[in-house]
């Protein structure tokens, strides 16, 4: 049985990574880290799940540390922690994605979206990053644009 943190959303998608698999890497989180993915569903995932109406692919999510710096990501990231997730859509057209970015900045605008500290477009809309404020950071509602 898979273990669900919101209708949509489970454990195993949120901590699924064929890189660390390959590494030999275990990218299981402590509790409080799976308290924030379970947070990070029930603000924001499943929230924007809902008003897209369609899956929503997660391509990266809670990373431990040694998987973080394999990937490159920063020394502080918000993965690391059960706070981030790299989202796209089902067909990961970027135009599709560019909307899905669009809604979530919306939602995030209409308060639907609870607790957001950043909705990123990475790489002209190959992904986004969307990321929950759990109080290490002052940063909210931030909405950047990375190439």
């Amino acid at each position: 049985m898979k273990h669900l943190l919101s209708l949509n959303f489970t454990l195993a998608e949120l901590t699924r990574s064929a890189i660390a698999c390959r590494a030999g890497l275990d990218n299981l989180p402590s509790l409080k880290d799976q308290d924030n993915l379970l947070a990070l569903c029930h603000d924001i995932l499943q929230p924007l799940r809902e008003s897209w109406g369609e899956p929503i692919i997660v391509s990266s999510g809670y990373r431990c540390r040694e998987l973080n710096e394999m990937v490159g990501g920063v020394k502080y990231s918000d993965h690391i922690y059960g706070n981030a997730a790299d989202i796209r859509t089902l067909s990961n057209r970027r135009i599709d994605n560019r909307c899905l970015f669009d809604l979530a900045v919306r939602l995030m605008g209409e308060g639907k979206l609870k607790n957001v500290k950043q909705i990123i477009d990475e790489h002209d809309y190959s992904w986004l990053h969307i990321s929950r404020q759990d109080g290490r950071s002052t940063k909210r509602n931030q909405v950047l644009h990375q190439s």
